[in-house]
């Protein structure tokens, strides 16, 4: 090591003025940018982020049109299948031997987290749009990592608090084991629980589990008014579907799956998923930018279907990362720099219009909550959502003074 040292050392002492301005001037003008969108493209989140959200990095670099000022930009992609070590090797070698600046995407909040860390220790950046766990922007907070579209902080006040409000003042958890559940079903609790209401249990399931019968039953035994689902994707999906084969709406018990995305509707069909209440962060229908932007990704998309929240945030955040490049006049290939000038900026785009990028890497934006529309209601494909009420962006996510991000001045 020592040697190695002293060549580098050795090295350096060789170079004129002359070239080491050449290389500064060389670092001042690179405008090259290579994008990983880390991602499900085989399991039970393929259809919430998958080649959805390849196609939103894609459209996002058209709308910045940085491509046409001469910027080279490049988009790479890969399967993380949802295990953490998977996930931490892909953006390793990105990182070290590909040359990629900045991963968007990331659902599954395990391999969110370990990629969060190895971004920090190569100073890089995180642009997460796929996974909820708030511990991203609160205790495991990193200078190199924004969090995108919704959270489970975001997720438990909508909706947790919005069915307890409405009578629904015991719950039953059926969650999934691994940190996104874990940490939904805590955050959630700690809203019941601060209105007044119970938790009278929960029970755990790995994830892409098949048969939820036990689990069913556990609910059921509880007599709980409200099943609270801590779930998402595929396990959403079936659990939705066998709470209809047990009977458990019919029987009294309110269902309330905690993370809900439109794909996940579509998969039911609005016979049963009709009348669900769940918190979203964007719908393609709620504005003429989200509609025009929507439109255009099904259109493009090979299962035609209308973009989820997670995917317009890779979009969104993508859209936002390009700018503050844009502004600064270079890739300086500097994450921490990068993500400063972008909570520097303030951010508006068609998806999620006007917001900003707090110091603890939390993105703020409103949240709403929607009810799942009945066949009758609905006027045509993909219309799905009535808007039940909005949350201000300022009261969706966890208040900054509560925060355990060390990069928050206290």
């Amino acid at each position: 090591m020592k040697t190695i040292h002293a060549a580098a050392v050795a090295a350096a002492l060789l170079l004129t003025p002359n070239d080491m301005a050449a290389a500064q001037d060389k670092a001042a003008q690179d405008k090259t940018v290579r994008i990983g969108v880390l991602t499900d493209l085989s399991s039970l989140y393929s259809d919430i982020t998958g080649a959805g959200s390849i196609l939103a990095a894609e459209m996002a670099v058209e709308l910045s049109g940085l491509r046409q000022k001469g910027w080279k930009i490049e988009i790479v992609s890969s399967d993380h299948q949802n295990k953490a070590d998977v996930g931490s090797n892909i953006a390793r070698q990105w990182y070290d031997t590909e040359g990629v600046d900045v991963i968007v995407d990331v659902p599954n909040s395990a391999v969110a987290l370990a990629v969060s860390n190895l971004t920090r220790d190569k100073n890089r950046v995180f642009l997460n749009a796929g996974a909820a766990t708030s511990d991203l922007t609160d205790r495991s907070c990193t200078p190199n990592t924004v969090h995108w579209s919704f959270d489970t902080y975001m997720l438990a006040h909508g909706t947790g608090s919005g069915m307890t409000k409405a009578g629904g003042d015991t719950w039953f958890f059926i969650a999934a084991d691994y940190a996104f559940g874990a940490s939904l079903e805590r955050d959630t609790s700690a809203v019941v629980t601060a209105l007044g209401g119970k938790v009278l249990g929960s029970v755990r399931h790995p994830p892409n589990l098949q048969d939820y019968s036990s689990l069913m039953l556990a609910a059921q035994a509880s007599k709980a008014k409200v099943i609270g689902l801590a779930n998402g994707g595929g396990d959403t999906i079936n659990s939705v579907k066998q709470a209809k084969e047990f009977g458990i709406v019919q029987g009294g018990q309110k269902l309330s799956p905690l993370l809900m995305f439109i794909t996940d509707v579509h998969a039911l069909g609005l016979p049963i998923a009709q009348g669900l209440t769940f918190t979203e962060s964007f719908y393609w229908d709620l504005n003429d930018g989200a509609r025009q932007f929507s439109k255009a990704f099904a259109s493009r998309g090979r299962n035609k279907a209308m973009p989820t929240m997670a995917q317009a945030g890779v979009a969104s955040s993508l859209i936002h990362y390009l700018k503050a490049l844009d502004a600064m006049g270079a890739n300086s290939h500097d994450g921490a720099a990068i993500v400063a000038k972008m909570k520097e900026m303030p951010t508006d785009d068609p998806l999620f219009g006007a917001g900003r990028v707090r110091a603890d890497g939390r993105k703020i934006h409103p949240a709403y909550l929607f009810e799942v529309k009945t066949p009758a209601e609905s006027k045509g494909p993909w219309d799905y959502y009535k808007l039940v009420a909005t949350i201000p962006a300022e009261e969706a996510f966890l208040d900054i003074a509560k925060s355990k991000c060390p990069l928050v001045a206290k």
